[in-house]
């Protein structure tokens, strides 16, 4: 258990521009970030990422996954949108996130570095799925693997889902930023997540951030749905 505090990110995921923006209101008074990603971004555009953002801390996940060049040249036309965080993926190996990690440190400013986060198994999959991409340990062993290799070359922190939190504390510490999805409130539909936990759960297994998306955005109050999560991260 700790006791490190677990800050809430809202995910903000439409392709409306309107309604990401009803959102974050609705629920600014709860979240410590807002979420725009692949949905959103390819929809409207960096331009509507800016508007969106308008000085709530942006956690951008688009998941970068390329070359070395071309990751690290993606990476600093980001720098517009100002992100606090933005995503690569891990699988994409050490030298795509050395590229990454020295995009940062140079298209950025060092008072305004977004935290350069390492995707590293998505939440969707299972041991099944990883099997059918050729990947034969279990989920937990692959997280530790591809997390230990991303730290390594340069990353802040990593994304993972909730049930490698300890794993990944145990074998690489306190000083990787943990960010997780797949976070479900007690009682709501698991969708696609095959791997979840409640906040309160995540929190005590030393989430630094969770990301819930569609339990606060589809509920019938928003707002209210946010501040039930931030009151069991708080609890």
């Amino acid at each position: 258990m700790t006791t490190r505090r677990t800050r809430l990110i809202v995910a903000l995921d439409t392709k409306d521009e309107a309604q990401a923006t009803r959102w974050r209101d609705q629920t600014a008074g709860s979240a410590d970030a807002i979420k725009l990603g692949l949905e959103f971004t390819y929809a409207r555009g960096l331009d509507a990422v800016r508007r969106v953002a308008d000085g709530h801390g942006l956690f951008l996940d688009l998941k970068l996954h390329d070359i070395p060049n071309t990751v690290g040249s993606a990476v600093g036309s980001l720098a517009e949108t100002r992100p606090a965080m933005l995503t690569i993926h891990a699988q994409g190996g050490s030298a795509m996130i050395a590229a990454a990690r020295t995009a940062v440190d140079r298209a950025f400013p060092p008072d305004a570095r977004p935290l350069l986060l390492a995707v590293t198994v998505l939440t969707s999959m299972d041991a099944e799925a990883l099997r059918e991409i050729g990947v034969n340990d279990d989920p937990c062993q692959q997280v530790l693997r591809l997390g230990a290799l991303a730290i390594a070359a340069g990353a802040d922190g990593l994304i993972c889902s909730p049930h490698e939190i300890i794993p990944l504390r145990d074998r690489l510490g306190d000083a990787p930023v943990l960010v997780v999805p797949g976070i479900r409130p007690a009682g709501a539909e698991t969708g696609d997540q095959k791997r979840v936990m409640t906040p309160a759960q995540a929190r005590r297994a030393g989430a630094d951030w969770i990301v819930v998306g569609r339990p606060i955005t589809t509920a019938a109050d928003p707002a209210a749905a946010a501040a039930a999560v931030a009151a069991e991260l708080a609890d």
